[in-house]
């Protein structure tokens, strides 16, 4: 039941982070409640490919964000926002990734 539990808050946090007008302390205080979940998440290989689907998730939000944000002109009030936006998408890519490589070096030690 835990488990359940913190794959579903992960996905809301996530879903929270997309937001392009997330004040910089509540991004903080997600992304702490985030890495919370993600690290109740274990030593399962189940929970490791669930965190991992995440990821891919997130790296496809950006990069899909990457074309959005290229096509605006440079210096527009659009092309700020997106490029804001994309830094955003990009950091919770790099914050999703870096759990999954923690919970694989986990798993990898717990099998030795």
């Amino acid at each position: 039941m835990d488990g359940f539990i913190a794959r579903a808050n992960i996905d809301h946090y996530l879903d929270l982070l997309k937001g392009p007008d997330v004040p910089a302390g509540t991004r903080s205080t997600i992304t702490k409640l985030l890495l919370d979940e993600e690290n109740k998440l274990g030593r399962e290989q189940e929970h490791l490919e669930f965190a991992e689907s995440r990821a891919t998730t997130c790296r496809e939000n950006a990069d899909r964000q990457r074309r959005l944000t290229d096509a605006f002109v440079p210096g527009t009030s659009e092309r700020i926002q997106a490029e804001r936006l994309l830094d955003h998408f990009e950091a919770i890519a790099s914050l999703v990734e870096s759990a999954c490589l923690q919970m694989r070096h986990r798993l990898n030690d717990n099998s030795l």
